[in-house]
């Protein structure tokens, strides 16, 4: 048989009837191993070798890029890549320093307006720094507990713990961050200053200040300024509540009047530990109750300590939290690459300055610009680690080894 012959017939090579010995190559153990090793496809899609145009429906959803989920390999018991972090305190200064990403030197695609907000708005939140954050990046959160309770009792730390937000409400900043904010408040009198420097000094690691502590004046003023609220001990309705306070509350913090919280200050055998009278209609249901109103119990009001600016700083993480929980929802599977989530979160920049670097580098516009991405427009440039690292924390997401595209993301 001729070479012409071979190669002008049918693209199979058959066996020769003369025992030429050459064998059908469908069936050799050696292609059928090759081919077991190319990369897995999505259906619908065609090599480059096969003359054919990838057809419509295979480019329908750029999300759903696996068919199969991640391989998982054990969780990751610490995030932290650096490994000079040994304690909390440079646990605490390496989360600050590492918050935000570095403002763009070109083509930012914001004026210097908006610059000037993005700046003073980093410049104006609190030096906080939750706990659960803390955890994530060293080996063992049981130690990071008795370490932070052993700093705050010899006056190192400073816990603030806002009530019904979980987690995410426990924070920790440096005591001399918290004096020089006191020194530093405008809307203070001296008076004040002193007085609540003085307890501060005095009771390490108190959380709530006495009433008898400080006069009313000083009292009014610290409200004022944002240093201490009025936490009312009783029952808040959990209607009440905001979407993002229920997400990452916990269950005995939420405002019910069978709470543990509430059930646990009733003494045995009262009607307080059942509810109390119209537990149903306070709760929210239709059976008959005492004509009070449904929002706040009786109850006492104690004094509080607080960080100003501590709401915003609560805003902006839990809308990051939603928004990365979101990325990861879009999945098939719920689970995604650490690498493909964060070009998500970066709005895809990566992809497009690769795309258009000669055009960048004359100067010219293309792609799209940092400033115009959610990151920059709504999070001032909140970086991914950052927010992934407090996701772990919370409970929100797991992150795990892969051993071939990197770390996974699943969402819990």
């Amino acid at each position: 048989m001729s070479l012409r012959s071979i190669l002008g017939g049918s693209s199979r090579v058959r066996k020769s009837s003369k025992g030429s010995g050459v064998k059908r190559t469908s069936s050799s153990p050696s292609t059928a191993s090759w081919a077991s090793s190319l990369p897995r496809r999505k259906p619908g899609t065609h090599g480059s070798g096969s003359g054919k145009k990838p057809s419509a429906t295979a480019n329908d959803d750029d999300d759903d890029l696996f068919d199969d989920k991640l391989d998982d390999y054990g969780l990751v018991t610490a995030l932290a890549t650096d490994l000079n972090l040994r304690d909390t305190s440079q646990a605490i200064h390496y989360i600050r320093n590492h918050m935000f990403s570095a403002m763009p030197e070109q083509a930012a695609g914001m004026n210097s307006t908006r610059i000037a907000e993005v700046l003073n708005y980093r410049k104006r939140l609190p030096p906080i720094v939750t706990v659960s954050h803390i955890q994530t990046l060293l080996a063992s959160p049981s130690a990071v507990e008795r370490e932070i309770a052993e700093l705050a009792r010899s006056g190192f730390l400073r816990k603030i713990v806002v009530a019904r937000r979980g987690d995410i409400g426990e924070t920790v900043m440096l005591a001399s961050d918290y004096e020089q904010m006191v020194r530093d408040a405008g809307g203070l009198d001296e008076s004040s200053k002193a007085s609540l420097i003085t307890f501060l000094k005095e009771n390490t690691a108190a959380q709530t200040v006495r009433r008898t502590a400080l006069r009313p004046f000083e009292i009014d003023q610290l409200i004022k300024a944002g240093f201490l609220t009025a936490h009312h001990t009783g029952v808040i309705h959990h209607g009440s509540m905001s979407h993002t306070m229920n997400l990452y509350s916990r269950p005995e913090d939420r405002g019910t009047l069978t709470s543990l919280e509430m059930v646990s200050r009733q003494p045995t055998g009262s009607l307080g530990t059942v509810g109390g009278e119209g537990a149903l209609h306070m709760a929210g249901g239709s059976g008959g109750g005492s004509g009070r109103t449904p929002w706040v119990d009786t109850g006492a009001t104690e004094l509080k300590l607080a960080v100003p600016g501590n709401g915003t700083f609560l805003k902006l993480l839990s809308s990051g939290l939603e928004h990365l929980v979101s990325l990861v929802n879009k999945a098939k599977f719920r689970e995604a690459p650490e690498a493909l989530l964060k070009d998500y979160w970066d709005g895809g920049i990566a992809k497009e300055e690769a795309r258009y670097a000669a055009k960048r580098s004359r100067g010219e516009f293309a792609g799209v610009l940092p400033g115009q991405t959610r990151k920059w427009r709504q999070f001032y440039g909140l970086s991914f680690d950052w927010v992934l690292q407090e996701a772990v924390g919370s409970g929100l997401v797991e992150v795990f080894e892969t051993r071939s595209v990197g770390r996974g993301i699943r969402a819990v």
